[in-house]
């Protein structure tokens, strides 16, 4: 087996939100780089993690069938079924309906072992102990929010339960929703990775305060007129930073909004740009804090 197929030590969730339409994957390992190899995720076909000395064949191979409508019972059993090493392997599997599934192989280190919910699984070997998927599984039931949180939260409680009986070395998120991803080109809506740290998941947790930042959707009841005082202090800001070279007059005019537009762009928020005379709050925030 090539050093890449390795992937051991690893503890992982696998879910869906029904209500988002959105599948995902949060991992932590004490290997390098496990964002790379473990998770797997595709609109319309469903999320996978693979580890254990990881089949990583297992990730888009999986994908395939369930895209064509093979369940997450039925696409792990055409995986391991065929795989002469399958008694090393662990994987967790939700397809493209939210139904989950999961293997562990009779070969794999303890502890290793998987729980499934509705929606969920999560899965882990050589582990402290069973603790770690149980209260990875019940944060992540008594959890609320977007997906992505609830995912960090069953990995910190996992971690707390003891996690990986080798340590902490890398963790990863990945979370895919129709045209998700920058732009709406794609899905990947969420690709994060920390690949060598000493607290990973904490790293982790700072990427995902980052991305809700620069990519996470505005909050409607979060709009700001610019009207006022609001589009002085915009103004005066603008001055400061060098893109208006204009007076604070307190109007939203094509040149204030211009260079408004400039700062957006240049700071990385345009995800959360309007072209109408209402912003973004946390572009507001953002604005005061850093300027």
């Amino acid at each position: 087996m090539s050093d890449h197929s390795r992937c051991r030590g690893t503890f992982s969730i696998v879910a869906y939100d029904p209500e988002k339409e959105e599948w995902g994957i949060a991992v932590q390992s004490k290997f390098l780089a496990v964002g790379s190899a473990v998770p797997w995720a595709r609109v319309g076909a469903g999320a996978v993690a693979t580890q254990s000395w990881a089949n990583t064949s297992y990730g888009p191979r999986g994908l395939a069938m369930m895209e064509e409508g093979v369940s997450a019972d039925e696409a792990i059993a055409w995986l391991t079924d065929e795989d002469e090493h399958r008694a090393l392997r662990q994987v967790g599997v939700v397809d493209a309906e939210g139904n989950a599934a999961a293997f562990t192989g009779a070969e794999c280190f303890d502890w290793a072992g998987h729980i499934i919910g509705e929606h969920y699984t999560c899965q882990g070997n050589i582990l402290v102990s069973e603790g770690t998927v149980k209260a990875m599984a019940e944060t992540f039931e008594g959890t609320t929010g977007a997906l992505a949180v609830r995912l960090l939260a069953a990995l910190r409680a996992g971690q707390k339960a003891g996690g990986d009986r080798r340590g902490k070395q890398s963790a990863a998120i990945l979370v895919v929703r129709e045209e998700g991803g920058y732009g709406g080109f794609n899905d990947r809506y969420m690709d994060l990775r920390v690949d060598d740290h000493a607290t990973p998941i904490e790293e982790l947790a700072k990427l995902l305060k980052l991305h809700d930042l620069y990519l996470g959707e505005t909050d409607p009841d979060n709009l700001v007129k610019i009207e006022g005082a609001v589009a002085k202090e915009i103004q005066e800001i603008l001055v400061r930073t060098g893109y208006y070279q204009g007076s604070a007059t307190a109007a939203y005019d094509e040149t204030t909004k211009k260079a408004l537009r400039d700062f957006v762009s240049t700071e990385n928020l345009e995800e959360r740009w309007r072209d109408d005379d209402l912003l973004d709050g946390v572009i507001l925030e953002f604005m005061r804090e850093r300027f």
